[in-house]
């Protein structure tokens, strides 16, 4: 697995998107976070149809076409430099076939951030543009607009990358040991849903992969992972790095689930590595090539996420 074509860091004074590409965005926190953004002196910019509720189906926001267009023309703009999803919720991947890839392509790399349903969208601009992206809070995101550490880490992220090369987490090992891979992954459902999808990677072969997940049932959990096994879609893996399992069952019944599908990789795996949903959310830079200490509980990057 190669590393993949980093976009240009922000500075004060820059350009970036609010789109809703998921879920209907609460007004309020949408305002919240681009007080925040604006704090950093961004110039916020939202999309048409940020606050849009779909007539029909109330968990997307707005219309498929309407949230592609968005998504599509926040990044063919060019004088936006980043694009921000406003929330998650459920609704990416509607939207991932509806994409005009080589317009986009032609558009040149510029910053993506979101998590959660998100994850579609980063395994589509990984496969389709080649580019790092950002797993990071939301513009409307609860935690965002409430949690100092998540807004620091982001901050520190989009201006001054090179200061956190090194991500410690505070986390601990499951599995011990060193590794070193690129970046990719996201929440665990979304990755399982996308296997056989054209907007997807073959493999996590080479990689160091985030996993994390959010109000799931332990049985869930354990068919995402197993599909993954099953599907080969892990053979080569060289590392993974757990994230957040907020709502689902308590970690003490999660985590011998993880240690059973996960411990027989052969890999070194860190848990409660601090990113995904959960509070004070540190974002991750993924296809950037880095080694992980699952014994001392750090991400360090080759090189700055962004250039």
């Amino acid at each position: 697995m190669k590393a993949l074509v980093r976009p240009p860091r922000l500075a004060p004074g820059a350009r970036v998107a609010v789109v809703a590409t998921s879920g209907p965005v609460p007004k309020d926190r949408l305002q919240a976070g681009f007080n925040v953004l604006r704090g950093w002196g961004l110039d916020t910019v939202p999309g048409r149809h940020v606050l849009a509720q779909h007539r029909e189906f109330g968990y997307l926001a707005g219309t498929d076409a309407d949230r592609a267009a968005d998504l599509q023309n926040a990044w063919c703009d060019p004088t936006v430099d980043a694009v921000l999803c406003a929330r998650g919720g459920y609704g990416a991947q509607r939207l991932v076939d509806l994409l005009d890839w080589d317009a986009m392509r032609a558009a040149g790399p510029k910053i993506f951030v979101g998590f959660s349903d998100a994850t579609v969208l980063h395994e589509a601009f990984a496969t389709r543009l080649g580019l790092t992206t950002l797993y990071g809070p939301m513009a409307a995101g609860i935690d965002f607009i409430e949690t100092t550490r998540a807004q620091q880490h982001l901050r520190a992220t989009l201006f001054t990358p090179e200061t956190v090369r090194t991500i410690a987490s505070g986390g601990t090992p499951l599995v011990p040991g060193r590794a070193r891979g690129v970046t990719l992954g996201g929440c665990l459902c979304l990755l399982a849903a996308e296997r056989g999808t054209p907007h997807t990677r073959p493999s996590a072969g080479g990689g160091l992969l985030c996993l994390e997940d959010v109000g799931e049932e332990t049985y869930r959990l354990d068919r995402y992972l197993t599909q993954l096994l099953r599907s080969g879609w892990l053979e080569g893996v060289h590392g993974v790095l757990l994230g957040s399992w907020q709502e689902c069952a308590d970690y003490a019944e999660v985590r011998p689930l993880l240690a059973d599908r996960l411990g027989t990789l052969g890999v070194p795996v860190v848990e409660d590595f601090g990113f995904g949903h959960c509070e004070g959310a540190l974002t991750i830079p993924f296809g950037v090539a880095a080694e992980l200490d699952a014994d001392g509980a750090t991400l360090t990057l080759d090189w700055p996420a962004l250039r």
